[in-house]
């Protein structure tokens, strides 16, 4: 199949689907951090050009629910948020028969309609915590494949309350990644789990 993935600079998904010998190409306004077919540019530009599959990434700084308070606290022009929302319309309203479109728990369901599944990378194998939306088109729901355990932490400390955690977090359930200007990129990084699993199961549909 010729597959493209959209929004996409790390690489991780475009060659687990090569990996899986098909023609994937990833796409993104970033340069693709490791090498391999990479389209640098929009990807509006070329998504009716004959795709049979596409996965989506859209940005989801003006969409995710945990950034939204900026919006309704009227400390960000609302008009950013609707903006990335016609961008989900464009990618939904695509020709490409089979799509899926991965973003966080956000303004996706709220204004275009609710997600097909919520999946965690722990249950394929990655050592994280990251609760993500798929919206599908033509595409079953994927399988778990393998649960990374957590560590189990009391929180409230003193609570007596057993807790699980990931890598990807602290005690108290935050993510560890501090502030900085290259943080939305480390956490819109593609999980190699979740990547290997749309691979082997999407790649017999």
């Amino acid at each position: 199949m010729r597959i493209l993935i959209a929004c996409e600079y790390s690489g991780t998904e475009r060659d687990a689907f090569i990996a899986a010998g098909h023609d994937a190409v990833s796409c993104d306004l970033l340069p693709s951090e490791r090498p391999g077919p990479h389209y640098h540019g929009d990807v509006l530009k070329i998504l009716n050009d004959g795709w049979d599959m596409m996965i989506a990434h859209p940005p989801c700084t003006y969409l995710s629910a945990s950034g939204m308070h900026w919006t309704t606290r009227g400390l960000r022009d609302p008009q950013l948020t609707e903006d990335a929302l016609e961008f989900v319309r464009a990618l939904m309203n695509c020709s490409i028969p089979r799509w899926c479109i991965e973003n966080p728990v956000g303004a996706i369901s709220t204004h275009i309609r609710k997600f097909d599944q919520m999946i965690q990378p722990y249950d394929f194998g990655d050592d994280a915590s990251k609760r993500t939306c798929l919206w599908l088109r033509g595409l079953p729901p994927l399988k778990e494949t393998m649960r990374f355990p957590g560590r189990m932490v009391e929180w409230p400390r003193g609570s007596g309350k057993l807790v699980e955690r990931w890598g990807n977090q602290t005690d108290s359930g935050q993510n560890k990644l501090p502030p900085s200007s290259d943080r939305w990129q480390k956490r819109s990084t593609s999980f190699a789990g979740i990547a290997a699993a749309m691979a082997a199961q999407w790649s017999i549909i």
